[in-house]
């Protein structure tokens, strides 16, 4: 996730300083190692990123963790990051809309160099999803500035509204409909983090399954009071992410 103001690197905002570094709460602050195969889908970037599988070839994560990466390899398959397979990338196809500076349309789609036979995430079908509790997975770092993850860990955060995430962030760029958040606001403790970034954030479609919601994208520190994780709104771009996905599946 890119980290916005405290001590962070990165990348001058208007309103202050977004920071370039993977993922909203990454091994996932305040979350726990995942046991077994439910969330096979989640997968590990060569960039320090997160992503998941969305079609047999074709992975969806957050733009930003391509600014000037090169060749991107994912490794699949595993909770744990030695276990898995991995495999190069041969085909990117960004948001048509993504800006680097205001972290609009967030998002992007990569074509792997052979298709694999694991489980895949739907898309969530409609803003339906958008609210309750979700569900936040990655290989990030437990706290800030900390080391990021061997195995997956995951932690649940609950929705924040839409009023609540503009006033925490205030001229930052929080973009209503667009943009999605998620945390604890009065105690923090639960969020993602460093490494994290591009990691889906998902909720239970009602029938044994997960749809995705979001798409870690950035935040101001990992787990503070008073500033949730902000992530891209699934919903808002279902139907381009649907096609893209086509054109590269």
């Amino acid at each position: 996730m890119r980290v916005v103001g405290g001590t962070l690197l990165g990348l001058a905002l208007a309103a202050g300083n977004l920071v370039g570094v993977a993922g909203p709460a990454g091994a996932v602050v305040g979350g726990a190692p995942v046991e077994g195969t439910g969330f096979a889908w989640v997968v590990r970037l060569s960039v320090g990123c997160d992503g998941a599988l969305v079609a047999p070839r074709v992975v969806l994560t957050a733009a930003h963790c391509l600014d000037g990466a090169g060749p991107v390899r994912v490794t699949a398959g595993s909770s744990d990051l030695r276990a898995g397979i991995t495999v190069g990338t041969t085909a990117v196809r960004r948001a048509p809309g993504y800006s680097p500076v205001t972290q609009r349309e967030d998002w992007v789609v990569l074509r792997l160099d052979r298709r694999l036979n694991l489980p895949t995430l739907a898309l969530t079908p409609s803003g339906a999803y958008d609210r309750g509790t979700f569900t936040v997975l990655g290989w990030g770092s437990t706290a800030e500035g900390g080391p990021q993850q061997r195995y997956l860990r995951a932690a649940t955060v609950p929705f924040v509204t839409d009023a609540r995430c503009a006033a925490a962030y205030g001229d930052l760029g929080f973009v209503a409909g667009e943009m999605l958040c998620a945390g604890d606001l009065r105690r923090g403790g639960i969020d993602t983090c460093q490494g994290d970034s591009g990691g889906p954030m998902v909720r239970p479609d009602g029938s044994g399954g997960w749809v995705q919601v979001g798409i870690v994208s950035w935040g101001n520190g990992c787990g503070r009071a008073g500033y949730p994780g902000v992530y891209t709104r699934v919903s808002a771009f279902t139907r381009a992410i649907r096609a893209a996905v086509a054109a590269l599946d």
